[in-house]
């Protein structure tokens, strides 16, 4: 995500870091990239605007041109600044104090609102909750059995009562029906519609009306660029909307949409939505995101989730297989295997500081999770001997030749594999230097 974005601020970097102490000229030749760079990552102009005086003021009040470390206070700054303008700082749900906690989604048809919804119902049960996903989008065809299928499938259950009642009727009848099923979380699916329009609009207002809500969520898609940031507007004049979750954030290479929402509205963005499962789903972290955004990495992201994927135990002895230099080809298949639940290689190593550059060289999408490439790295690994895979250096041309017959693969692809254990290798240990990924 946003990787188009990070490469211009890294190019920027570098061209201040070439040039050592800086005038006001250079200062003010870096604004003016920034703020094209911002401008063609669709971030919104009245942002940019602000962005940039703001950057420009603090840079004249620390400075910037006297320093003998420039670039790094230049970075620090901005740095700083994104973070501001992504919200400062994270906000959770807010919840309430005598259960249930109810929460509605709205947003536009295609935003990606009852898969949202079955995703934030799956964050509170993996909390130790008991949420209830409730069916109100009587138009859309088939919408209630997309969510009762969806809900079936993560083990959570969905309350509806069919087309023939209004929106407002099938909340109150289950707020009844919770309360005898002790569900403290309800996440109600609202009706989408392909553009705003009163009916729509008319309806969200009654259910708000009647219902007693903890939080009303916009469900809003990240790659819709400004066209999402205007329709979110006309949400927010309608309803007092008190976060956002954007969806689709891994497929936006520019970030327009999330440096645009929080200061356009002036309403937090909570939860994003980073992949098509249901556990691709987290909590915003504004200073982290910045962080991202910069090419510096987020180490106590990436720490979250191999605490979730992992139990102690593991950790413990990757940890001294690591450092005894003992991590093997077995080790390798079994990590790779975690590592579909952590993410893919290409957003694990987004989270990696310093890996900018080496995730350039690599084909990351040949380090998917998907089964297909699962089984092809199970079979080589499964035709090599145990010294093989214990030590894979010792494997010459001879012995790919047999590994290749064996496993029904070609030697290119034994060859790419090697390849990416090394580069595993590598991106382990440093993970595992920088956090120990210790469970203090």
């Amino acid at each position: 995500m946003f990787a188009n974005l990070t490469d211009k601020f890294q190019t920027i970097f570098k061209k201040l870091k070439n040039k050592g102490k800086l005038n006001e000229n250079d200062i003010k030749n870096c604004l003016h990239e920034i703020r094209i760079a911002l401008l063609e990552a669709d971030v919104n102009y009245k942002v940019v605007k602000e962005f940039i005086g703001s950057l420009h003021d603090k840079m004249q009040q620390e400075k910037i041109s006297e320093s003998l470390t420039p670039t790094q206070q230049i970075i620090k700054i901005i740095n700083g600044e994104i973070a501001s303008t992504l919200g400062s700082k994270q906000k959770d749900i807010s919840m309430n104090p005598a259960p249930p906690t109810i929460i509605m989604l709205v947003g536009l048809q295609g935003t990606g609102k009852t898969t949202t919804a079955v995703k934030l119902a799956n964050y509170f049960k993996k909390k130790g909750h008991l949420p209830l996903l409730i069916a109100t989008d009587i138009y859309r065809p088939a919408a209630i059995e997309q969510l009762q299928v969806l809900g079936e499938k993560s083990d959570l259950p969905v309350f509806s009562m069919g087309r023939n009642e209004s929106a407002v009727n099938i909340v109150k009848a289950a707020i009844k029906y919770s309360s005898k099923r002790n569900h403290d979380i309800l996440i109600i699916d609202t009706a989408g519609r392909l553009h705003i329009d009163d009916k729509l609009m008319n309806e969200l207002q009654e259910i708000d009306e009647n219902i007693p809500f903890q939080e009303k969520l916009l469900i809003v898609d990240a790659m819709a660029g400004q066209d999402a940031v205007n329709s979110a507007k006309v949400f927010c004049d309608k309803i007092k909307l008190s976060g956002i979750i954007l969806t689709k954030l891994d497929g936006d290479t520019r970030g327009g949409v999330a440096l645009s929402l929080k200061k356009v509205l002036g309403i937090p963005i909570k939860f994003i939505g980073i992949g098509e499962k249901v556990d691709n789903f987290e909590l915003f972290h504004p200073e982290r995101m910045a962080s991202r955004i910069l090419g510096m990495g987020d180490v106590l992201t990436l720490i979250e989730k191999v605490e979730t994927a992992y139990n102690e135990d593991e950790l413990i002895k990757l940890n001294k297989k690591m450092k005894d230099h003992n991590f093997d080809l077995n080790d390798f298949y079994l990590q790779l295997k975690k590592m579909g639940n952590i993410g893919s290689v290409d957003q694990i190593m987004d989270m990696v500081p310093g890996f900018n550059n080496l995730k350039n060289r690599i084909d990351v999408a040949k380090l998917g999770d998907r089964e297909g490439e699962l089984k092809k790295i199970e079979a080589i690994i499964c035709s090599m001997t145990v010294e093989e895979r214990e030590n894979p250096s010792i494997i010459n041309g001879s012995r790919r030749k047999r590994i290749s017959r064996g496993s029904g693969t070609q030697i290119s692809e034994i060859n790419r594999l090697l390849k990416q254990f090394n580069q595993i290798k590598e991106m382990f240990k440093k993970g595992s230097k920088l956090k120990n990924f210790s469970f203090n």
